[in-house]
C-alpha cells in the first residue's frame, strides 16, 4: 500500500462514490462529474470511479485497493451522524487504526456548527444521544505515529468539517457537493506542490467539429491517433445523437503539438475547431450525424 504518499508526486486518481441512496436513485452523484474536471484542469489523470453501497466489507475492499493504485484517493459520503454513515469506521479497518475524537474539529464544530430548528436544548456540554450523534463526524481513522497535520486538513477557515487522510493517500470527504467541491478547492494549495506540472496548468482539450458520420471519420482518426500516441495525446470521437455535428477531440499536455495539428484535423474531418460543443449545430435540423 502507499507509503508516505501525503509528500509524494500525484500522476494519477481514483474517486469512491458511497451511498446505498445513489445506487437506490435517490440521489443523483455530482461529485465524481466535478472531480473530474477538478483532475483534469490539474493535469492529474483520473483512473477510476466507483459508486459503491454503505457496506463495510465494500468500503474497506475498495479503500484498500484504490490506495494501493493510484496516488490520490477521494472518498465520498457516509460521514454524518447517522447509523448508516459508516465510512470514517471502515477505513479505520481498512488500515487496522483506531477512531479517534479529533480535538480541534470539535473546537470548530462548536464554533460554527449551531443547533438546527428543534435542538434548542442541545448544548456540547451535555451528554446526550444528539451529541453523541455529532461527535461521530469527528472520531476519524487516526495513526498517533504520524503527525497531526498530515492526517487531518481544514481546507477552509469557516467549516469545521476535516479532510482527514488515512494511509497518506486516502482523502475522506462529506457527500454533500457545495461541501465536497469546497473543499476540493481549499485543499489545491497543498496539492500543487506535488503535481508533475507544478504550475497546474492541466490537460489540453481541442474540439472539432464535423457534418461527417463517425463512419466516414474513423479511418483517418486511427491513422492520428497512431501518430499521436508517443506525444501523450488521445484522440476521441463523439457522435451526438439527433444533431447535425458530431464532435472530434484530441487531449493531452503538449498545447504546442496539438496546436500543430489543427488545420490538418479541420481538412480531414471537413470540420472546423470549436470553443464549446454545439456552438455551431445548424438551428432547425435535426439530422443524425452518427
Amino acid at each position: 500500500m502507499a507509503q508516505n504518499g501525503s509528500r509524494s508526486m500525484i500522476h494519477t486518481a481514483g474517486c469512491i462514490i458511497i451511498g446505498d441512496e445513489v445506487l437506490g436513485g435517490k440521489t443523483v452523484d455530482t461529485n465524481s462529474a466535478w472531480f473530474a474536471k477538478y483532475c483534469f484542469s490539474l493535469g492529474i489523470d483520473l483512473k477510476r470511479v466507483e459508486v459503491i453501497a454503505d457496506d463495510e466489507s465494500e468500503i474497506i475492499e475498495a479503500a484498500r485497493r484504490m490506495s494501493k493504485n493510484y496516488d490520490f484517493v477521494v472518498t465520498s459520503g457516509g460521514i454524518g451522524p447517522t447509523h448508516d454513515d459508516i465510512t470514517y469506521q471502515s477505513i479505520a479497518r481498512a488500515f487496522d487504526l483506531p477512531l479517534v475524537l479529533h480535538q480541534e474539529a470539535f473546537e470548530k464544530m462548536k464554533k460554527f456548527s449551531r443547533p438546527r430548528p428543534g435542538q434548542e436544548k442541545f448544548d456540547y456540554e451535555t451528554d446526550s444521544p444528539a451529541l453523541k450523534a455529532k461527535l461521530r463526524m469527528i472520531e476519524l481513522p487516526y495513526d498517533k505515529k504520524l503527525p497531526d497535520e498530515e492526517q487531518v486538513i481544514f481546507p477552509a477557515e469557516d467549516l469545521w468539517v476535516p479532510i482527514n487522510v488515512v494511509n497518506g493517500n486516502v482523502h475522506i470527504f462529506p457527500g454533500i457537493p457545495r461541501l465536497f467541491e469546497k473543499m476540493l478547492d481549499g485543499l489545491k494549495p497543498r496539492l500543487l506542490p506535488r503535481l508533475t506540472d507544478p504550475e497546474g496548468k492541466g490537460i489540453y482539450r481541442l474540439l472539432f467539429s464535423t457534418p461527417l458520420p463517425e463512419s466516414e471519420v474513423a479511418g483517418y482518426l486511427t491513422e492520428l491517433s497512431n501518430k499521436v500516441e508517443s506525444k501523450g495525446v488521445k484522440v476521441g470521437s463523439y457522435p451526438r445523437w439527433g444533431k447535425s455535428r458530431n464532435v472530434v477531440t484530441l487531449v493531452g499536455r503538449d498545447q504546442n503539438f496539438m496546436e500543430s495539428l489543427v488545420a490538418e484535423v479541420e481538412s480531414n474531418v471537413k470540420g472546423r475547431r470549436i470553443q464549446v460543443e454545439g456552438e455551431d449545430d445548424d438551428s432547425g435540423s435535426d439530422k443524425d450525424a452518427s
